[in-house]
């Protein structure tokens, strides 16, 4: 395989585990939900965000995703509640998407794709480093979020005007003051899961909040994030526009449900 992990079909996921052996290990993200064989865990209470969006630092364009990165030096911008047992810090999120709308999300649902899956990844400080935490089975916290297509979400177009700073790969650019509870739907019922990074190393280290209902973006919403190259500035523009893991077997683990 390339030394570089990608999604084409020399370097994508069915060859990660050649430099990644972890990703055919028995807790890999995504999988695939099926709402029939999910119990309610009347156990799993209620999450809660409150993010500073003063933390809300830079956007760069890394050639597999765009990311918002957060100041994460202390707890700034926290998530609490649901199956953690403690605070988490808010680190980073991205997204994943495809090539139409009619796929692009990583998880799926009784069989349904969505056109995009939005994650914000925290870890727990008591682990006093992000890569000390994963090293730890409850080291990270990732809120999943689908994406679907209908009208346009003004909270997102915020987020994609400052795609235009970053079309390339290697490029970074101011953006601040940005609240990303923002893009939260108005239910928090929730699925969780014990998994994985969905990008290399897929390190299994990741408590999953899985958003039932997704939020509603637009087609040309979909198009914008589209726009982006996994391409570098000075090389022959490649887009990008496929960036999603397929789902991963389950090997016996209970997704619960914090919902009847």
């Amino acid at each position: 395989m390339a030394k570089e992990w990608g999604y084409a079909s020399h370097n994508g996921p069915d060859r990660w585990h050649e430099l990644y052996p972890i990703a055919k290990g028995d807790n890999q993200s995504p999988i695939e939900l099926h709402t029939k064989d999910i119990r309610h865990d009347p156990s799993l209470l209620p999450w809660s965000a409150s993010y500073d969006p003063a933390s809300c630092k830079t956007i760069l364009n890394n050639g597999k995703t765009c990311r918002v990165v957060f100041d994460d030096t202390y707890d700034r911008s926290m998530l609490r509640g649901g199956p953690l047992t403690g605070p988490y810090r808010l680190r980073q999120f991205h997204l994943h998407w495809g090539a139409a709308d009619d796929h692009g999300s990583e998880h799926t649902v009784d069989g349904v794709k969505y056109a995009a899956e939005l994650h914000l990844v925290h870890w727990n400080p008591k682990y006093n480093t992000f890569g000390e935490a994963l090293k730890q089975p409850d080291g990270i916290a990732v809120v999943g979020i689908f994406l679907k297509i209908g009208r346009e979400k003004g909270e997102f177009q915020l987020f994609l005007d400052a795609l235009d700073k970053i079309k390339t790969k290697g490029k970074e650019a101011p953006f601040t003051h940005f609240d990303p509870s923002s893009l939260f739907p108005t239910c928090r019922d929730y699925w969780t899961y014990h998994g994985s990074f969905t990008t290399p190393p897929c390190e299994e280290c990741i408590v999953w909040l899985l958003l039932k209902e997704p939020i509603t973006v637009s087609s040309n919403q979909m198009a914008k994030l589209r726009s982006l190259f996994s391409s570098a500035e000075n090389e022959p523009p490649v887009p990008l526009v496929r960036n999603w893991r397929p789902p991963q077997p389950i090997k016996g683990r209970v997704v619960r449900a914090s919902f009847k």
